[in-house]
């Protein structure tokens, strides 16, 4: 199994219901651990930044 396959299959399970929702829990959790650490005094440019990162690892 080469890289290519890796990447097909990762692909595959990003683009699933399944695989969406985990994503989005992951940002959520990753964006709300960025806002606490900030103390709440960046929380546009992190919700910018999780509403690019879903963009390209999801569907929505």
């Amino acid at each position: 199994m080469g890289i290519d396959d890796l990447q097909d299959k990762a692909s595959d399970a990003l683009g699933s219901e399944k695989g969406e929702k985990a994503s989005d829990a992951a940002l959520d959790k990753g964006a709300d651990a960025a806002s606490s650490a900030t103390g709440g005094g960046h929380d546009e440019q992190i919700d910018k930044a999780q509403s690019a990162a879903d963009e390209r690892v999801g569907d929505q």
